[in-house]
């Protein structure tokens, strides 16, 4: 599995439902890596895809709600669920999309995380792990710095030693 996300100078990913950064460059990143996979995301992520699945993936919603359905995505409430629908699926066709809290529960599972690092403060309520100090995975390969109006941001993939 394969983490992917954008994350401010503090790892922070998003405030109030919503991405902290419009990247036009880190977006069609995303595109262009997920297209054609599976993605994996809560409830509150794909509500912020303003209810609709995200088109040329196969969407998958980790949620707690016993009720939650929504045509176009698969559903499941727990790991053991998650893993058995994705039984047939190679681990690197699958993306972990976040939030914050799939990001967590998952994290053991992936082995290579593409972050977008941008240099700002984003003013974050959502945050994910840093991977720059996280026990076992180290930086493998980092783009050139990019700015995009005054934001700097670039590509960085780690990899679980």
């Amino acid at each position: 599995m394969i983490i992917i996300a954008c994350a401010d100078r503090e790892w922070g990913i998003g405030r109030g439902g919503d991405l902290l950064f419009n990247i036009p460059e880190d977006m069609e990143f995303f595109k262009t890596a997920t297209r054609g996979k599976t993605v994996v995301m809560g409830r509150k992520t794909f509500d912020s895809l303003r209810i609709k699945p995200l088109p040329g993936r196969r969407n998958i919603v980790l949620t707690r709600s016993e009720s939650f359905s929504f045509e176009g995505i698969e559903t499941v409430h727990s790991l053991d669920e998650l893993f058995s629908l994705l039984e047939n699926t190679p681990q690197n066709d699958v993306f972990v999309i976040g939030g914050s809290n799939v990001y967590r529960q998952l994290l053991k599972y992936c082995d290579t995380a593409l972050i977008t690092k941008v240099s700002a403060y984003g003013k974050a309520d959502s945050f994910i792990v840093n991977f720059d100090k996280l026990s076992g995975w180290k930086k493998e390969s980092a783009s050139e710095l990019k700015n995009r109006n005054g934001t700097e941001y670039q590509f960085v993939k780690y990899v679980r030693q």
